[in-house]
Protein backbone atom coordinates (compact mmCIF):
# COMPACT_ATOMS: atom_id res chain seq x y z
CA UNK A 1 0.00 0.00 0.00
CA UNK A 2 2.85 2.40 0.85
CA UNK A 3 4.49 1.74 -2.51
CA UNK A 4 1.20 2.34 -4.30
CA UNK A 5 0.64 5.62 -2.46
CA UNK A 6 4.13 6.79 -3.38
CA UNK A 7 3.52 5.93 -7.01
CA UNK A 8 0.16 7.66 -6.92
CA UNK A 9 1.67 10.81 -5.50
CA UNK A 10 4.10 10.86 -8.40
CA UNK A 11 1.33 10.57 -10.99
CA UNK A 12 2.45 12.02 -14.29
CA UNK A 13 6.09 13.02 -13.92
CA UNK A 14 6.35 14.77 -17.30
CA UNK A 15 7.82 18.30 -17.16
CA UNK A 16 5.33 21.01 -16.23
CA UNK A 17 3.73 22.36 -19.41
CA UNK A 18 2.74 25.95 -20.06
CA UNK A 19 -0.81 26.77 -21.11
CA UNK A 20 0.49 27.19 -24.66
CA UNK A 21 1.37 23.49 -24.67
CA UNK A 22 -2.08 22.32 -23.51
CA UNK A 23 -5.52 22.06 -25.04
CA UNK A 24 -9.01 21.43 -23.69
CA UNK A 25 -10.92 18.59 -25.36
CA UNK A 26 -14.38 17.16 -24.80
CA UNK A 27 -14.43 13.36 -24.83
CA UNK A 28 -17.31 11.07 -25.80
CA UNK A 29 -18.69 11.10 -22.25
CA UNK A 30 -18.91 14.88 -22.37
CA UNK A 31 -15.98 15.30 -19.98
CA UNK A 32 -13.74 18.36 -20.36
CA UNK A 33 -10.13 17.17 -20.24
CA UNK A 34 -6.94 19.20 -20.48
CA UNK A 35 -4.26 17.37 -22.46
CA UNK A 36 -0.85 18.15 -24.01
CA UNK A 37 -0.90 19.42 -27.58
CA UNK A 38 2.06 17.19 -28.40
CA UNK A 39 1.99 14.13 -26.13
CA UNK A 40 5.10 11.97 -26.07
CA UNK A 41 3.81 9.05 -23.97
CA UNK A 42 0.40 7.52 -24.67
CA UNK A 43 -1.32 4.58 -22.98
CA UNK A 44 -4.19 2.91 -24.83
CA UNK A 45 -6.84 0.92 -22.98
CA UNK A 46 -8.69 -0.06 -26.17
CA UNK A 47 -7.73 -2.48 -28.98
CA UNK A 48 -9.45 -0.16 -31.47
CA UNK A 49 -7.50 2.87 -30.24
CA UNK A 50 -4.24 0.93 -30.41
CA UNK A 51 -4.92 -0.20 -33.98
CA UNK A 52 -5.76 3.35 -35.07
CA UNK A 53 -2.60 4.73 -33.44
CA UNK A 54 -0.54 2.31 -35.51
CA UNK A 55 -2.54 3.08 -38.66
CA UNK A 56 -1.79 6.82 -38.43
CA UNK A 57 1.88 6.28 -37.63
CA UNK A 58 1.66 7.34 -33.98
CA UNK A 59 2.80 4.00 -32.57
CA UNK A 60 6.17 5.46 -31.53
CA UNK A 61 4.26 7.43 -28.88
CA UNK A 62 2.55 4.33 -27.49
CA UNK A 63 4.08 3.14 -24.22
CA UNK A 64 1.26 0.96 -22.87
CA UNK A 65 -1.55 -1.22 -24.22
CA UNK A 66 -3.92 -3.95 -22.98
CA UNK A 67 -3.52 -7.70 -23.34
CA UNK A 68 -6.26 -7.55 -25.99
CA UNK A 69 -4.39 -5.07 -28.19
CA UNK A 70 -2.99 -7.71 -30.53
CA UNK A 71 -3.14 -5.96 -33.92
CA UNK A 72 -0.91 -5.20 -35.61
CA UNK A 73 1.50 -7.89 -34.39
CA UNK A 74 4.05 -5.20 -33.49
CA UNK A 75 1.72 -4.16 -30.66
CA UNK A 76 3.04 -7.15 -28.70
CA UNK A 77 6.30 -5.24 -28.24
CA UNK A 78 4.51 -2.53 -26.24
CA UNK A 79 4.30 -2.92 -22.45
CA UNK A 80 1.01 -4.50 -21.33
CA UNK A 81 -1.10 -2.90 -18.60
CA UNK A 82 -3.36 -5.94 -18.14
CA UNK A 83 -6.83 -6.76 -19.37
CA UNK A 84 -9.54 -4.26 -20.22
CA UNK A 85 -11.79 -4.97 -17.25
CA UNK A 86 -8.87 -5.45 -14.84
CA UNK A 87 -6.37 -2.79 -15.81
CA UNK A 88 -3.28 -2.60 -13.65
CA UNK A 89 -3.32 0.95 -12.29
CA UNK A 90 0.20 0.67 -10.89
CA UNK A 91 1.53 -0.33 -14.33
CA UNK A 92 -0.16 2.65 -15.95
CA UNK A 93 1.26 5.07 -13.37
CA UNK A 94 4.75 3.59 -13.74
CA UNK A 95 4.69 4.38 -17.47
CA UNK A 96 4.26 8.13 -16.73
CA UNK A 97 1.80 8.71 -19.61
CA UNK A 98 0.99 12.20 -20.87
CA UNK A 99 -2.46 10.92 -21.81
CA UNK A 100 -4.53 7.75 -21.57
CA UNK A 101 -6.89 7.16 -24.49
CA UNK A 102 -9.73 4.94 -23.36
CA UNK A 103 -12.55 2.99 -25.02
CA UNK A 104 -16.05 1.73 -24.32
CA UNK A 105 -15.10 -1.09 -21.95
CA UNK A 106 -13.17 0.82 -19.27
CA UNK A 107 -15.12 1.58 -16.11
CA UNK A 108 -15.88 5.08 -14.84
CA UNK A 109 -14.15 4.10 -11.58
CA UNK A 110 -10.80 3.54 -13.30
CA UNK A 111 -11.20 6.76 -15.27
CA UNK A 112 -11.87 8.66 -12.04
CA UNK A 113 -8.89 7.05 -10.29
CA UNK A 114 -6.51 8.09 -13.07
CA UNK A 115 -7.99 11.58 -13.11
CA UNK A 116 -7.30 11.90 -9.40
CA UNK A 117 -3.67 10.95 -10.04
CA UNK A 118 -3.31 13.79 -12.53
CA UNK A 119 -3.25 11.54 -15.59
CA UNK A 120 -5.55 12.90 -18.34
CA UNK A 121 -7.98 10.28 -19.66
CA UNK A 122 -9.89 10.88 -22.90
CA UNK A 123 -12.64 8.40 -23.80
CA UNK A 124 -13.12 7.69 -27.52
CA UNK A 125 -16.11 5.38 -27.79
CA UNK A 126 -17.38 3.01 -30.46
CA UNK A 127 -19.97 4.78 -32.61
CA UNK A 128 -23.32 3.36 -33.71
CA UNK A 129 -22.70 3.82 -37.44
CA UNK A 130 -19.86 2.98 -39.80
CA UNK A 131 -19.13 6.65 -40.54
CA UNK A 132 -18.24 7.06 -36.87
CA UNK A 133 -14.96 5.31 -37.69
CA UNK A 134 -13.82 8.43 -39.54
CA UNK A 135 -14.72 10.58 -36.54
CA UNK A 136 -12.73 8.37 -34.17
CA UNK A 137 -9.68 8.36 -36.43
CA UNK A 138 -9.81 12.16 -36.66
CA UNK A 139 -10.23 12.50 -32.89
CA UNK A 140 -7.31 10.21 -32.10
CA UNK A 141 -5.20 12.03 -34.69
CA UNK A 142 -5.98 15.31 -32.97
CA UNK A 143 -5.12 13.92 -29.53
CA UNK A 144 -1.68 12.67 -30.57
CA UNK A 145 -0.71 15.55 -32.88
CA UNK A 146 -1.17 13.41 -36.00
CA UNK A 147 -4.18 15.20 -37.48
CA UNK A 148 -2.76 15.30 -41.02
CA UNK A 149 -1.96 11.58 -40.97
CA UNK A 150 -5.47 10.83 -39.68
CA UNK A 151 -7.01 12.89 -42.48
CA UNK A 152 -4.90 11.00 -45.03
CA UNK A 153 -6.01 7.66 -43.62
CA UNK A 154 -9.66 8.70 -43.76
CA UNK A 155 -9.24 9.77 -47.38
CA UNK A 156 -7.70 6.41 -48.28
CA UNK A 157 -10.45 4.48 -46.51
CA UNK A 158 -13.18 6.44 -48.29
CA UNK A 159 -11.48 5.83 -51.62
CA UNK A 160 -11.21 2.11 -50.90
CA UNK A 161 -14.86 1.95 -49.93
CA UNK A 162 -15.91 3.81 -53.07
CA UNK A 163 -13.86 1.41 -55.19
CA UNK A 164 -15.62 -1.63 -53.80
CA UNK A 165 -18.57 -2.84 -55.83
CA UNK A 166 -20.35 -3.47 -52.54
CA UNK A 167 -23.88 -3.08 -53.82
CA UNK A 168 -23.18 -5.73 -56.49
CA UNK A 169 -25.98 -4.01 -58.42
CA UNK A 170 -28.55 -6.49 -57.18
CA UNK A 171 -32.07 -6.04 -58.49
CA UNK A 172 -35.03 -5.49 -56.20
CA UNK A 173 -36.16 -8.85 -54.87
CA UNK A 174 -32.65 -10.28 -54.94
CA UNK A 175 -31.51 -8.92 -51.59
CA UNK A 176 -29.47 -11.40 -49.59
CA UNK A 177 -30.48 -11.80 -45.95
CA UNK A 178 -27.62 -12.04 -43.43
CA UNK A 179 -27.31 -12.88 -39.74
CA UNK A 180 -24.18 -12.01 -37.77
CA UNK A 181 -23.41 -14.30 -34.83
CA UNK A 182 -22.09 -12.48 -31.78
CA UNK A 183 -23.01 -15.24 -29.33
CA UNK A 184 -25.00 -18.47 -29.38
CA UNK A 185 -25.88 -21.47 -27.27
CA UNK A 186 -27.54 -22.02 -23.87
CA UNK A 187 -26.59 -18.53 -22.66
CA UNK A 188 -28.66 -16.97 -25.42
CA UNK A 189 -28.38 -15.65 -28.94
CA UNK A 190 -26.74 -12.33 -29.62
CA UNK A 191 -26.32 -10.40 -32.83
CA UNK A 192 -25.80 -6.86 -34.12
CA UNK A 193 -28.98 -4.82 -34.26
CA UNK A 194 -29.79 -1.98 -36.61
CA UNK A 195 -28.15 0.63 -34.38
CA UNK A 196 -24.65 -0.86 -34.71
CA UNK A 197 -21.79 -0.22 -37.10
CA UNK A 198 -21.78 -3.97 -37.82
CA UNK A 199 -25.26 -3.56 -39.32
CA UNK A 200 -23.77 -0.92 -41.63
CA UNK A 201 -20.92 -3.25 -42.60
CA UNK A 202 -23.46 -5.86 -43.68
CA UNK A 203 -25.43 -3.29 -45.66
CA UNK A 204 -22.31 -1.89 -47.34
CA UNK A 205 -21.43 -5.46 -48.36
CA UNK A 206 -24.77 -5.75 -50.14
CA UNK A 207 -26.63 -7.77 -47.53
CA UNK A 208 -29.75 -7.19 -45.46
CA UNK A 209 -29.30 -7.74 -41.74
CA UNK A 210 -32.27 -9.78 -40.49
CA UNK A 211 -31.83 -8.11 -37.09
CA UNK A 212 -31.92 -4.57 -38.47
CA UNK A 213 -35.29 -4.02 -36.79
CA UNK A 214 -33.94 -4.49 -33.27
CA UNK A 215 -31.90 -2.19 -31.06
CA UNK A 216 -29.05 -3.78 -29.19
CA UNK A 217 -27.71 -7.32 -29.21
CA UNK A 218 -30.28 -9.84 -27.90
CA UNK A 219 -32.04 -11.95 -30.51
CA UNK A 220 -34.52 -14.77 -30.15
CA UNK A 221 -33.92 -18.23 -31.51
CA UNK A 222 -37.49 -18.19 -32.85
CA UNK A 223 -36.79 -15.09 -34.95
CA UNK A 224 -33.57 -16.60 -36.28
CA UNK A 225 -35.38 -19.79 -37.29
CA UNK A 226 -38.36 -17.95 -38.79
CA UNK A 227 -36.25 -15.59 -40.89
CA UNK A 228 -33.82 -18.38 -41.84
CA UNK A 229 -31.18 -16.12 -43.43
CA UNK A 230 -29.43 -16.79 -46.73
CA UNK A 231 -26.00 -16.30 -45.15
CA UNK A 232 -24.47 -16.51 -41.70
CA UNK A 233 -21.46 -14.35 -40.81
CA UNK A 234 -19.53 -15.52 -37.75
CA UNK A 235 -16.13 -15.30 -36.12
CA UNK A 236 -13.89 -17.84 -37.82
CA UNK A 237 -13.01 -19.60 -34.57
CA UNK A 238 -16.71 -20.16 -33.74
CA UNK A 239 -17.81 -21.38 -37.16
CA UNK A 240 -17.35 -25.15 -36.79
CA UNK A 241 -19.02 -25.28 -33.37
CA UNK A 242 -21.99 -23.23 -34.58
CA UNK A 243 -22.52 -25.37 -37.68
CA UNK A 244 -22.44 -28.63 -35.72
CA UNK A 245 -24.72 -27.46 -32.89
CA UNK A 246 -28.47 -27.96 -32.57
CA UNK A 247 -30.63 -26.19 -33.70
CA UNK A 248 -28.29 -24.05 -35.80
CA UNK A 249 -27.33 -27.01 -37.98
CA UNK A 250 -30.89 -26.94 -39.33
CA UNK A 251 -30.60 -23.43 -40.75
CA UNK A 252 -30.63 -23.23 -44.53
CA UNK A 253 -27.41 -21.24 -44.61
CA UNK A 254 -25.60 -23.99 -42.69
CA UNK A 255 -26.99 -26.76 -44.89
CA UNK A 256 -25.96 -24.86 -48.04
CA UNK A 257 -22.50 -24.06 -46.65
CA UNK A 258 -23.33 -20.35 -46.72
CA UNK A 259 -21.46 -19.64 -43.51
CA UNK A 260 -18.80 -16.94 -43.77
CA UNK A 261 -16.15 -17.18 -41.10
CA UNK A 262 -14.22 -13.93 -40.66
CA UNK A 263 -11.43 -12.75 -38.41
CA UNK A 264 -13.13 -11.22 -35.39
CA UNK A 265 -10.92 -8.14 -35.30
CA UNK A 266 -12.08 -6.86 -38.69
CA UNK A 267 -15.75 -6.73 -37.72
CA UNK A 268 -16.08 -6.68 -33.92
CA UNK A 269 -13.90 -3.58 -33.54
CA UNK A 270 -14.51 -0.21 -35.19
CA UNK A 271 -11.18 0.01 -36.99
CA UNK A 272 -9.76 0.71 -40.47
CA UNK A 273 -9.90 -3.03 -41.23
CA UNK A 274 -13.70 -2.77 -41.36
CA UNK A 275 -13.08 -2.16 -45.08
CA UNK A 276 -11.63 -5.69 -45.23
CA UNK A 277 -14.78 -7.05 -43.58
CA UNK A 278 -17.00 -5.36 -46.16
CA UNK A 279 -14.84 -6.70 -49.00
CA UNK A 280 -14.72 -10.25 -47.62
CA UNK A 281 -18.46 -10.51 -46.97
CA UNK A 282 -19.33 -8.99 -50.34
CA UNK A 283 -17.10 -11.34 -52.30
CA UNK A 284 -18.24 -14.48 -50.48
CA UNK A 285 -22.00 -13.97 -50.69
Amino acid sequence: MLCFCLMSSCGNTSPTLSTDDLQWVTDDYGREVRVPLRPQRIVSTSPAVTEILFAIGADSLLVGRTDFCTYPPQAAQITSIGGISNLNIESIVALHPDIVISGSMVSAKITHTLDQMGIPVVCVLEKHHFEGLYDNIARIGQLCNHAAQADSLNTRLKEQLAALDTSLKREIGQAISVYYVVGFGPAGNFTAGGNTFINDIISLAGGQNIAADISGWNYSLESLSDKDPDFIVIRREDSAHFCSSHPYANLSAVKRHHVIGVESGIIDLQVPRNIDAIREIATRM
